[in-house]
């Protein structure tokens, strides 16, 4: 089993609070996050956009990992993911994702690069563990 961690560190109440996020890694180290951040568009990070960028590159992963095991090899993958939340009962939940893909493959046809980008989302594991509507729209270039 492989397990990840990250630290977070909050003070003061839900609006005027200020955290610090830090991953095992250390990529992240007390990256400031908060209201504004999320809410707001305020300097800082947030969790929508750091799930965001965990299933892109999650994804992009799983992609290469299928192209190689059909038989092709990407010279580029470009993946966006939107995460959209939106209030829900006395809160707010996360209602979607939407990723799009932009990929160079030489020497696959639009049919099969489909099939293995479909197959790439569905058993990603950031995937797997959203429990919300996930679309990709996929594009060769």
């Amino acid at each position: 089993m492989i397990t990840k961690q990250a630290d977070v560190l909050w003070n003061g109440d839900g609006k005027t609070g200020k955290g610090a996020i830090s991953t095992q890694s250390g990529v992240l180290k007390d990256a400031p996050y908060g209201f504004t951040a999320r809410f707001e568009g305020g300097p800082g990070t947030n969790p929508e956009e750091l799930i965001g960028a965990a299933h892109a590159g999650c994804f992009s992963m799983a992609l290469a990992f299928a192209l190689a095991e059909a038989g092709f090899k990407a010279t580029e993958i470009k993946t966006n993911a939107k995460v959209s939340m939106d209030k829900e009962g006395s809160g707010f939940a996360i209602k979607d994702v939407k990723l799009t893909l932009s990929a160079k493959i030489p020497e696959i046809d639009d049919k099969k690069f489909q099939e293995i980008a479909s197959g790439a989302k569905a058993n990603c594991p950031v995937s797997k563990a959203l429990k919300v509507p996930i679309s990709l729209t996929a594009t060769l270039n």
